[in-house]
């Protein structure tokens, strides 16, 4: 079992695959990331500047440390075209004891 909250999943959607693409390239090799999925088609509709907007989009799924959170989180803003791009962790409660050890030795604690 995870040790609580040393694990996270965090989710950024992109407007492209480029710009999904560079973000995850850049937290696997700075080892910020063990992991990191692109999921294109995501339909999103969302509230902006006061109406309805609607974006197709990939979702950024980064697997992660809590230790690395900071750093991810500042990198995903450098790199985002968004002004306010979505950001969210979510906790790993549990899961593999091998796959959970395999993020850990696959990335660089701060």
């Amino acid at each position: 079992m995870a040790e609580k909250n040393k694990y996270l999943l965090v989710i950024s959607n992109c407007p492209d695959s480029i710009s999904a693409t560079n973000i995850a390239q850049d937290l696997v090799s700075a080892k910020l990331a063990a992991c990191a999925n692109i999921i294109p088609g995501v339909e999103s509709l969302f509230s902006w500047t006061g109406k309805v907007d609607k974006a197709n989009e990939h979702m950024l799924i980064v697997k992660t440390t809590a230790a690395c959170y900071d750093a991810v989180e500042q990198r995903i803003k450098n790199l985002h075209p968004y002004t306010l791009p979505e950001i969210i962790a979510i906790p790993i409660h549990t899961g593999s004891a091998e796959y959970l050890h395999w993020i850990s030795t696959n990335t660089d604690n701060p």
